[in-house]
């Protein structure tokens, strides 16, 4: 078998499309990571995970953290807005806020903190666990603590408590009673905090989040809301803590355009507001940079057709343009970009465990004899005749047949084992049929479901729905690849099936450059390892993940990269056992020992279990609490 050239890997896989600069593959046919796009330090990730599997005994499962991917994003996204400041001689200044809901890892969210102190970045919170989180953070003393989302009186204590701490803590105003509440609190206590306003918007963003934005968005002000909270506040003399707009139009913004809307509507209202010598000094565009998962650089719900600086050149510009129309200062601008900083940083490997067989795989020889039935001889003259110039012929003679043979079947006349002959012989002509069809470069769509029919079932060790979940809840592309056996051709079409008991849990759509492809190109299970990976899973997918049949958290490394190019796992972190998600689901540990050892005990005074007999199983059932809850 002729090795194949890293170009045709790429075409595959869609490496140099998705990858960013972070991943390639390297000479040994193996899936490298870089610690910032085009470094010339690469580690192989499957070193990595033989080092985790056979020396610091991590089962797969394992989830991946690159901290300086992170890091290089958060230098990517300052390096984007103060080029574009740079260029448009932009006055105002950059604030970046980290979303905690995209991931509110303690180690993401630190990591954030710790290279953005440099440029005064702060985090943003939608909730009081959040929040109470987030006031135990070491954040820059000039960054910002936005508070975003629904408040009751809780919520605006604990945000009043971090102005107290010498925090800056903006809280948004969502609705009109939340303003009513916080000026409140703040004549109570007499704690004055930032005080920020989300504007909702007619401008609307574009892909799945679409509807996020727009009239009937879920949060922000209307226009006579924002003038009645303008007016409360000067009644209270709170205006001057008025500092900030704010406004979101969605997640994931496929078109650079709708931006470009957005943000002339976002920078008229600001400037009418200031007009109204009302002292706003931050403009929060919110989230919605996107990330080109499938790195085809479109307006697909997957992908964007702009880059990090495309964007923020157009958000710089356009609000420039119409500040100096309106001739009002430029405000400071906010990002919450959580999830081009952290997508990329975060690989989930999984290993193939088993393939499930497919109509046409393992099938015993059939032999054939003058005494069956006619519809099946007719099916094996098929099979023993089809070629290249046939079979597209033959495969549609042997739709009929099928369909003859179950007709009989239903009458009568044939038996069950003559059945199953038939439709052995059936799938072999199907597969056949489909080999000739790929040699020869067909694209019809007959064939094209036929490839997909009969593509294997790879088992894969790991959850769906805790790790991957916007695939199964609103079809999200991710990129998926093996790590390895990069240079050898991939042989079989298949899709995966995870370990849950649940028909959903499976991926069946796969990223590409022109399409969306149904099977992806994989090399036959041997039973040997066989690991594949799970890219830009770093936003989103481990906070929205559920615990579907009590599947935990996986196993988890963290991977630096040194000067020389040497990787280190400076931290692991071990997965769910049971026994975590026992207690998730509200069983007590010691109620389930004992109920366990009750039920022993009826066995042994049945006379059915000797006693030693019962005390083993009862100490293999409280060991069974350290298991980790994916197959070992």
């Amino acid at each position: 078998m002729r090795n194949i050239t890293l170009e045709e890997v790429s075409q595959t896989y869609g490496v140099e499309n998705w990858g960013a600069g972070y991943f390639e593959v390297n000479r040994k046919g193996h899936l490298a990571v870089r610690p910032a796009e085009n470094d010339p330090r690469a580690v192989d990730i499957k070193e990595v995970i033989d080092d985790l599997v056979e020396q610091r005994k991590l089962s797969p499962p394992i989830l991946l953290r690159f901290p300086q991917i992170l890091t290089n994003q958060l230098k990517k996204l300052h390096r984007s807005f103060s080029e574009a400041a740079r260029e448009f001689s932009y006055m105002g200044g950059h604030f970046a806020v980290f979303p905690m809901k995209v991931n509110p890892r303690r180690e993401v969210v630190e990591e954030f903190l710790r290279e953005g102190r440099k440029y005064d970045y702060g985090v943003e919170c939608g909730s009081k666990a959040e929040l109470y989180a987030a006031l135990s953070l070491q954040q820059s003393p000039g960054s910002l603590l936005i508070c975003n989302g629904f408040k009751d009186e809780s919520f605006v204590d604990l945000a009043m408590m971090g102005t107290l701490i010498g925090k800056r803590v903006v809280v948004v105003v969502e609705k009109l009673n939340e303003l009513k509440m916080i000026i409140r609190r703040s004549q109570e206590t007499g704690v004055r905090p930032i005080i920020g306003l989300r504007v909702k918007l007619y401008s609307r963003g574009s892909g799945k989040w679409a509807s996020s934005g727009g009239e009937a968005a879920k949060f922000g002000l209307t226009t006579s809301e924002i003038l009645e909270c303008i007016r409360m506040l000067r009644e209270c003399a709170l205006e001057d803590q008025l500092k900030l707009l704010h406004f979101h139009i969605g997640s994931q913004i496929t078109e650079i355009k709708r931006v470009k809307n957005a943000m002339k509507e976002a920078a008229r209202v600001y400037s009418k507001v200031r007009q109204m010598h009302v002292n706003i000094e931050y403009l929060d565009i919110g989230g919605g940079m996107g990330v080109d998962y499938d790195g085809s650089k479109t307006t697909f719900e997957s992908s964007v057709n702009y880059t990090p600086q495309e964007f923020a050149n157009d958000v710089v510009y356009t609000i420039k343009s119409v500040c100096e129309d309106e001739n009002v200062p430029e405000p400071n601008l906010v990002t919450e970009s959580g999830r081009v900083m952290s997508a990329y940083h975060a690989v989930f490997i999984t290993s193939i465990r088993d393939e499930i067989e497919t109509f046409a795989d393992d099938q015993s020889e059939v032999e054939v004899t003058d005494d069956d039935p006619q519809v099946i001889l007719e099916l094996k003259a098929l099979y023993d005749d089809i070629n290249s110039k046939t079979y597209r012929e033959y495969y549609h003679d042997a739709l009929d047949h099928k369909d003859e043979l179950h007709t009989q079947f239903n009458l009568g006349l044939i038996s069950l084992e003559d059945r199953a002959k038939g439709e052995v012989l059936f799938w072999e002509v199907c597969a056949q049929a489909s080999r000739f069809a790929r040699a020869a470069k067909v694209q019809e769509e007959e064939f094209d479901d036929l490839k997909k029919i009969l593509a294997a079932k790879y088992l894969c060790n790991f959850s769906v729905f805790r790790s991957v979940p916007d695939h199964w809840a609103i079809g999200h592309l991710f990129p998926i690849m093996p790590i390895h056996k990069l240079n050898e051709i991939p042989t079989e079409y298949a899709t995966f099936v995870d370990i849950t008991c649940d028909s959903d849990g499976h991926i069946d759509k796969f990223v590409d450059l022109k399409d969306v492809k149904e099977v992806l190109e994989l090399h036959p299970f041997t039973g040997e390892p066989y690991y594949i990976g799970i890219f830009l899973v770093g936003a989103y997918q481990e906070v929205m993940g559920s615990y579907h049949n009590l599947f935990g958290q996986p196993n988890e490394a963290h991977v630096i990269i040194d000067a020389d190019g040497r990787y280190h796992i400076t931290r692991t972190v071990q997965g769910s056992r049971v026994g975590n998600m026992i207690s998730y689901a509200r069983y007590d540990k010691d109620q389930a020992w004992e109920n366990f050892r009750l039920l022993a005990k009826a066995r042994v005074d049945g006379g059915l279990m000797s006693q030693e007999e019962a005390d083993a199983l009862v100490k293999r059932y409280e060991e069974g609490i350290k298991l980790y809850t994916y197959l070992e």
